[in-house]
Order: C-alpha cells, then structure tokens, then sequence
C-alpha cells in the first residue's frame, strides 16, 4: 500500500538527515542544481481519505522551501536560465528551479504569491484541454468516485470486480488497486470509457472537474504576463505519449506548444511530459520533444542536475515536493542528492 510505501521513504529521509550523510554524499551526487516538481499549491484540507495528497504541498511549506533555498545561496532561475547554463556549462553558482505542473488555479492564487515573496521565478506547464475546460482529471475524479461510494464494481483485467469501499482502510485499497489498472490500461481512450462509466455510475460530474481547479486561458493570460511566470506545455490531452502511435504523439506536443503560443503570445519552448516516468516518457518520446522545437522537457523521474543532463536537454529529471514529506528538515537532504541517489541505487539516474 501507498503508506507503507510512504514510511520507507519516510524512514529513509530521516536517515539521510540524522546520520548526516547527505552532507557527505553532496559533493558525490549533488549535481550543479535541482528541478523541483509541484503540483497544487494549497492550504491542507481536513479528511482522511486523500489519496492525491502527495500531488499538493501548502504555501507555508513552499514558502519554507524558497526562504531554505535562499539562506543556502543558490539561485532560484527560470528554464530558459537551465537551459543556457547546461548548454555553455556555467556551473559557477548551485540553482533552483520551480515548475508546476497541470496548471491548477491555487498556482495563481497561492504558489504566485509565495513566489513573489521571494522574488522567484517559476514555471507552469499547462495541458491544453485542462485549459479549454474539457480537460480529464481522471485521477481527481477516481477518487471522487471512492470517496462517495461504498460499493465499487469495475471490470478489473477482464473480470469484474467488487471493491468494499465503506470504510478508510476500504477506500484506500480500492484507490490503489484502480488507480494501477487504469494507468495499466492499453490507452488513453480505454481510461477515458472506464472512468466514464465509474462516473457516471457515481454521479460525479468529471466534465466539471478541469473548470473547477485549472485556470482557463483567460485567466492564464494575466497570470502568464508576471515577469516570475513561464508557461510551458503539457501536451493537449495529459495522455501517456509512450502509448500513443508516433504521429499522435507528436501532434500532441507540437499542438500544445502552438496553442499556448497563440493564445498567450509568447513562446513555449519547455515541455513537461504528462506521467513523466520511465513508462510515459523514453528515447522516442525525447527526440520528438526535440522536433517539435522544445528547448527543454522535464521528467518525473527523480534526479538532480548535473553537467552531463547537458547531453540530453529533453530528459531533465526532477526532485518532488512530496505532500507527504512535507518537512523542512528534508530540504538538506533534498538538494544534496542523496535522497534521489538512494532511491536509484545509488546512480546518478541519469534518463
């Protein structure tokens, strides 16, 4: 389950921090920066039952993390600034580098004014239907769906399924278990009939879902003119490129790099892969970010910058603002690479 999975990682953060081996580890694995990776920017909601909750931090840790980042020293710098300094191999100074991903509305309203406060830079990859209004936050609306149900049937790798979900240890199970179906699915198309079908057995309203938490591009227009604000792409659809025959894929990032373009009148040359793991973004999904015109895309997969992610400037990895680890203690830890550096087995994981 998610929170034994989560106590692992837990345990070995506080192990990093009290033996104070990350600061022997920096100098090995603490590359020349970090991405950080978030989500929802939020205050904390009560309830027991939120299994998105690793996909949100609150102000008042990001803004912990900005003021961590600023006594440390290192620059907090947009992607174009990633860019130039791993193209001309400028590692004088340690950088920071925000991004947010999805476009969710609580980057405006709460993720801006941390930033701001700090006088950082950051970045908002946006998902084009996200931003039309009819996007698909499947993930949201799956646990909608559990969260209200207390019965859940569902066609499980061809056999259906019933899923106790009248109790918080119930619901968490259930969420799990869909959640890897779904994403085990063959494509976006087959997640999009069996979350359909979920939906509207429970009624909620998943059409809603993308106008309620995601800025429409009337409202990203404003947002995008803040000098601290870049808009990158996040594909059109938020589907699993790896999944999608080559043409489709391509489209996907070429369309969403040309919409935001014409909407917002200003460039989008930085990408956000949908996913971002070793399952949704491999060699092929890198080159076509490269053919259609992105400078930089960024992964999920856990790493810090170093010199030699110079090589390949559409496979940047990331370091997560866990929700779960929501610890201003783990920020040392973090930025040393020592976290990341355990979780690879202790490569650099390089993409």
């Amino acid at each position: 389950m998610k929170q034994i999975r989560g106590a692992i990682i837990r345990a070995g953060l506080d192990a990093l921090y009290f033996s104070g081996a990350h600061r022997v580890l920096r100098p090995i694995f603490g590359g020349v920066g970090t991405i950080f990776m978030l989500h929802h920017v939020r205050p904390a909601h009560a309830g027991v039952f939120q299994p998105n909750r690793h996909l949100e931090i609150t102000p008042d840790f990001l803004r912990a993390t900005l003021a961590y980042i600023r006594a440390s020293d290192i620059d907090i710098v947009t992607p174009d600034e990633v860019q130039r300094r791993l193209a001309e191999q400028d590692f004088s100074r340690r950088f920071a580098c925000f991004t947010c991903d999805d476009g969710y509305r609580d980057n405006r309203d709460f993720a801006l004014p941390a930033m701001q406060d700090f006088d950082a830079p950051f970045s908002v990859y946006v998902a084009s239907d996200f931003a039309d209004g009819g996007g698909r936050l499947w993930w949201i609306a799956l646990e909608r769906v559990v969260a209200k149900a207390d019965i859940i049937e569902a066609p499980i790798d061809g056999h259906s399924v019933r899923l106790d979900t009248s109790t918080a240890v119930g619901k968490e199970m259930a969420f799990d278990r869909l959640h890897a179906w779904l994403r085990g699915l063959p494509g976006d198309q087959d997640i999009r009939r069996e979350m359909t079908a979920l939906c509207a057995a429970h009624g909620i309203d998943e059409d809603a879902i993308s106008r309620e938490l995601c800025m429409s591009w009337d409202e990203l227009k404003p947002f995008a003119a803040d000098p601290l604000v870049t808009i990158g792409a996040h594909s059109v659809s938020h589907g699993n490129l790896a999944k999608q025959p080559e043409a489709v894929a391509l489209h996907e990032l070429a369309t969403s790099r040309a919409r935001i373009e014409a909407t917002l009148q200003r460039p989008a040359v930085h990408l956000a892969y949908p996913y971002g793991d070793r399952c949704a973004a491999g060699s092929r999904e890198f080159a076509l970010a490269q053919k259609a015109g992105f400078q930089t895309a960024v992964t999920t997969r856990p790493g810090v910058i170093f010199a030699d992610n110079s090589e390949q400037l559409t496979a940047l990895p990331r370091v997560s603002l866990n929700g779960n680890f929501q610890d201003a203690r783990y920020l040392p830890v973090l930025t040393s690479g020592a976290a990341t550096a355990m979780y690879n087995g202790f490569r650099r994981g390089a993409a």
